[in-house]
């Protein structure tokens, strides 16, 4: 299941002189998507709700994980630094069947270890319409063998579409896990969105 993990905060970030996190929720052609940044780097993405305010809580209740939750204030996207609102632009487009390339999305990685680092570099160019297994993502990352690991760390992967863990499956093509809202419907309709605007091309 993609989850969010809260981001680390410093000692001054813990204070009350302004938002640690910016959040911002909206309606896309594939349900309600709220996301969370500090300075321009996303700290957590969730999609796929049928109404705002189940977004809204789903994406607290994932920052809310760490070991010291961050103050989230709900911004509009006017009140959002530019690099977001591109953010917000894509996943809007991608949302409507357009081909977007996420790979120069700032997200935080301070949970990741560095195989995990690895893990989500390698996901991140895996191209649109297209999928790997969790083995050959495990072989791209040097590390043959470890595919329950690379299952791992999709499964707590906090940026989903971002970071696309949908293309990643299991042997044979099988669909693997997926826990976005509508489970694996959910993963399969975005592999198929892909394929279409992929053989559209």
């Amino acid at each position: 299941m993609p989850q969010c993990v809260a981001p680390r905060m410093s000692r001054h970030q813990t204070g009350s002189r302004a938002p640690d996190i910016g959040a911002l929720t909206f309606a896309t052609e594939l349900g309600w998507v709220s996301l969370a940044q500090h300075e321009e780097v996303l700290v957590g993405v969730v999609f796929g709700y049928s109404s705002r305010h189940r977004a809204t809580r789903s994406l607290r209740q994932c920052l809310a994980r760490g070991a010291a939750t961050p103050r989230v204030d709900e911004l509009q996207i006017d009140q959002q630094p530019p690099a977001i609102i591109g953010v917000v632009e894509r996943l809007m487009a991608y949302a409507a069947g357009d081909v977007v390339d996420f790979r120069d999305v700032r997200i935080d990685e301070h949970h990741l270890t560095d195989f995990g680092r690895r893990v989500v570099k390698a996901c991140r160019r895996i191209p649109h319409g297209r999928t790997h297994s969790y083995g050959e993502l495990a072989a791209v990352c040097d590390s043959p063998g470890a595919a329950r690991a690379v299952g791992q760390v999709m499964a707590r992967n906090r940026y989903p579409l971002i970071v696309p863990c949908h293309r990643v499956l299991a042997t044979g093509g099988l669909l693997g896990g997926f826990s976005a809202p509508q489970g694996l419907a959910m993963k399969r309709r975005l592999l198929e969105l892909e394929s279409q605007t992929r053989s559209a091309r």
